[in-house]
């Protein structure tokens, strides 16, 4: 954990949630399975939470770095409201260190407490003014500085607005029950089912991110999957059919699985870009396994994006790039009748 020197003010912050004094003015940080030791004038894994004289602070709290209003496919989610955008925010931090991490420049830095901040109420006003009927919590880790998103959902969902998370799902059982309640859908980035590669290349573990979705399942949050396939570390065949198969049995047939392709980034530029006869390889296991919603983005491959009726393979919802055409309403296959679980209107249909 990195000392820094800069002259936050702990009066113009937010003491952080989740953590227990410990001696000699240590804190333990009990947000995610990190659980963090810090020492006074520290930060956390996460860059975000720093111990001020005994006491934890949050340093993302309404300091976002991005904020842009986004296609809902983009985050990336298929069955949520297709073709309109949400709200997208993220503040700076997270609490994974993932060698390949795409947003390594805002997710492995520090917010900045100076500058504009953005209230709840900002949050609430920006969706509206722009039409959009979500608010996304993106781009970094959002658990991370979960008293602001905590806040921002309680806020949305009384206007009438949805919450969208968008997470790697690392966190503990306490801080995710708080949150559960106001959240619509998410997507999780299950990165690779083996914990020694979690730990090799994400510095974190596989079994808390399993358990998320498990809470989340019995939640009744709309879920969407994402594996990101990288050649050589987490493209196995039987790594692959383990995932769709634990899945599968544990009631996630239902939720769509995206597979997405991986460029090289940040600490792992040696590899090259995902063969795709991978992708499709990994297509065609989780259909086989069970899955029956299965996309693979980040490729110009056709047909991989579109939603089809399992029963009777009438196409659904075309998709090319960011255009959107949906075929069929109330969530129901025109062709044959069968129930298409998702959240096709702003009623909550799944």
């Amino acid at each position: 954990m990195n000392c820094n020197t800069d002259n936050e003010d702990p009066q113009n912050l937010k003491e952080a949630a989740y953590y227990e004094p410990m001696h000699d003015g240590k804190v333990i940080c009990l947000l995610c399975p990190n659980k963090c030791h810090i020492e006074d004038n520290q930060y956390g894994l996460c860059h975000n939470r720093k111990n001020f004289g005994g006491r934890l602070y949050t340093l993302a709290y309404g300091h976002l770095c991005a904020l842009h209003s986004d296609p809902i496919e983009k985050k990336p989610l298929s069955h949520f409201l297709p073709g309109t955008n949400c709200l997208s925010l993220a503040s700076a931090g997270c609490n994974l260190s993932c060698l390949n991490c795409q947003n390594w420049q805002i997710s492995q830095a520090t917010p900045h407490t100076k500058g504009t901040t953005f209230s709840c109420e900002d949050i609430v006003r920006l969706a509206q003014e722009t039409g959009c009927p979500s608010v996304a919590y993106t781009y970094t880790e959002p658990l991370t500085y979960l008293e602001y998103i905590l806040d921002c959902t309680r806020a949305c969902k009384n206007a009438g607005i949805k919450n969208v998370l968008v997470s790697a799902g690392y966190i503990n059982e306490q801080p995710l029950s708080d949150i559960l309640p106001y959240l619509d859908a998410a997507n999780i980035d299950l990165k690779s089912f083996s914990d020694s590669t979690y730990r090799r290349i994400n510095r974190g573990r596989l079994q808390p991110v399993l358990h998320t979705l498990e809470l989340m399942r019995k939640a009744g949050i709309w879920i969407e999957i994402t594996n990101l396939v990288i050649p050589t570390i987490n493209d196995d065949r039987n790594e692959l059919t383990m995932m769709c198969q634990w899945l599968v049995k544990h009631g996630f047939a239902d939720c769509p699985l995206h597979f997405s392709r991986f460029f090289p980034r940040y600490k792992m530029q040696d590899l090259p870009s995902t063969p795709l006869p991978t992708l499709l390889k990994a297509y065609d296991i989780a259909r086989k396994e069970g899955m029956k919603y299965v996309y693979i983005g980040n490729t110009s491959l056709p047909d991989v994006e579109n939603t089809y009726c399992p029963t009777c393979h009438r196409l659904l919802v075309w998709r090319h790039g960011n255009s959107i055409e949906q075929l069929f309403s109330n969530g129901t296959c025109p062709e044959c009748a069968t129930k298409i679980p998702g959240v096709w209107s702003t009623d909550k249909d799944h």
